[in-house]
């Protein structure tokens, strides 16, 4: 089995390449290479399992090479996030976009069609949502990140109709926590609040405490990613697109949950300074309820508490059963 990750370095890839190495198999089979690909990879450990390929993911003789010898399933997971994208429209464009339908094009197999898992995402939405959510909801990016990942999403799924490339699209919503540093993301006050909490640090948010956004972990996320490779794909292939189980939280109940994990004292450190704006993208979210995501086996964390135990605790394990006890929650957190 050899197994492919773009973006490999970065805050999911990591977590992905540890949790497939703990693993050692995927879809029944043994993981013999995982191959990783990004611009830098000092981070990631040390097996002999990882074949590590350094460089742009718009290299398209490098992307070549990395295929030559074929592959079994690939994530895709690299990407010029949001505001990163809005701010640098060539750059996006060439990875979130060209980049993506050009792996795409390398990938076609007609005989033996690779599984894809492509991480997409919520953007694709916009910011004008319904009071309540549903996986029928219209697509209406309001930023050019959230229509490159939908224009992609439609190339997935002609490629599965014409059974060249086993598709599989996941929708993620915020994923947290992040490391406290610059990264693009327009939502990253998501995961500051929780680094600033835990380390005991003065935050100023940048959203109200009644905004509410849709939540999920990096390991909760990285089960389903994983999820999504293993699905049957006889019983599911007519469905391509995914979107995934979240926590719905204003972040009133997420600092409920920081401070009694926490301490009750530490709400003092919090205050709001909301930007209009990016409450009306990131901090406006309805309900959103997922009954064929979760009847195929997708998750979220649990619930408040459970979220900032896999987000925020090392001591948790990293890859958590997606059927154990902490993603059975009541339907309206669905």
């Amino acid at each position: 089995m050899r197994v492919l990750i773009t973006g490999a370095n970065g805050f999911v890839g990591r977590e992905l390449v540890r949790c497939l190495l703990a693993r050692g198999s995927l879809r029944g089979r043994v993981i013999d290479s995982l191959l990783v690909l990004d611009t830098d990879l000092q981070g990631l450990p040390e097996d002999p399992r990882l074949r590590r390929h350094y460089g742009s993911i718009t290299d398209v003789a490098l992307m070549r090479r990395v295929l030559a010898d074929g592959i079994d399933v690939v994530f895709h997971l690299v990407s010029i996030p949001g505001g990163a994208a809005e701010e640098q429209y060539e750059l996006g464009y060439q990875v979130n976009l060209l980049a993506s339908l050009e792996l795409l094009n390398q990938l076609r197999n007609k005989a033996l069609p690779p599984v894809l898992v492509y991480a997409s995402s919520v953007a694709v939405y916009g910011a004008q949502l319904p009071a309540k959510m549903n996986e029928q909801a219209e697509l209406r990016p309001q930023l050019s990140y959230g229509t490159h990942k939908a224009m992609v999403e439609s190339a997935i799924i002609d490629l599965g109709r014409r059974a060249e490339v086993d598709g599989r699209v996941l929708r993620l919503p915020g994923i947290v926590a992040r490391p406290r540093e610059p990264n693009g993301l327009r939502s990253a006050f998501m995961s500051d609040l929780l680094r600033a909490f835990a380390e005991g640090d003065a935050y100023r948010c940048p959203v109200s405490a009644q905004a509410t956004a849709w939540w999920m972990s990096a390991r909760c996320c990285v089960n389903n990613l994983i999820h999504a490779a293993e699905l049957d794909s006889n019983q599911w292939a007519s469905q391509r697109v995914w979107q995934l189980p979240v926590l719905h939280l204003s972040i009133a109940q997420v600092v409920d949950a920081l401070a009694a994990s926490y301490g009750q004292e530490r709400r003092s450190l919090i205050s709001h300074d909301p930007d209009t704006q990016l409450e009306a993208l990131f901090g406006r979210m309805p309900p959103l309820k997922t009954p064929q995501a979760r009847a195929a086996g997708f998750s979220h964390d649990g619930n408040a508490a459970a979220l900032i135990r896999n987000a925020l605790n090392p001591a948790t394990p990293r890859h958590l059963s997606l059927t154990g006890d902490t993603i059975h929650v009541a339907a309206n957190q669905a």
